[in-house]
């Protein structure tokens, strides 16, 4: 494959990709390398790409890995949350001090509830809930069977909402 295929193919899915790296991570700077290493890794492999079946899945499990092997390899994990004002950048609105309050509070609840799952839920859960993959492409991508995907995103979906109704019940 050539430069145009990697333009056509690979760069599309870069943000995808990155919002996986940064599941796993939990830092921007860390997902951003990991993007980059799987970039580089995905051009090196060129050559190979016209005996991958699904080369969308291949990225996610490359991404995948990669992440879990560099967060192995960090001595301090950093919890970090993306800043909500960052986050929003295309959207203008008027907020209030408790308004931003509260939304604050509900993504860090969900971010604590999506950590709180089991590895295989998280990536699961991220995969079909924030990227929107089937659960054919999830199972790909995890090289796992699709009952599986189906099975654990129940679980995680079950998991979640009993979680988060604890958070709810503590507002009222």
């Amino acid at each position: 494959m050539n430069i145009d295929s990697f333009h056509t193919v690979i760069l599309p899915l870069k943000d995808k990709l990155f919002r996986l790296a940064y599941s796993i991570v939990r830092e921007q700077a860390e997902a951003e390398d990991i993007l980059q290493d799987v970039l580089l890794k995905l051009w090196s492999k060129r050559d190979e790409w016209s005996y991958i079946e699904n080369l969308e899945a291949y990225c996610f499990r490359i991404t995948k890995n990669t992440a879990l092997d560099r967060l192995a390899s960090m001595t301090v994990r950093k919890t970090t949350v993306i800043d909500p004002e960052k986050e929003n950048l295309f959207f203008v609105e008027n907020r209030s001090p408790y308004t931003e309050m509260v939304r604050k509070e509900q993504r860090s609840a969900i971010d604590q509830c999506v950590d709180a799952l089991s590895e295989n839920q998280r990536f699961v859960f991220t995969l079909r809930e924030i990227e929107g993959m089937s659960y054919r492409e999830i199972a790909e991508a995890l090289a796992i069977s699709e009952d599986m995907v189906k099975i654990s995103l129940h679980r995680a979906r079950k998991k979640m909402k009993e979680m988060l109704s604890v958070y709810h019940k503590d507002e009222q």
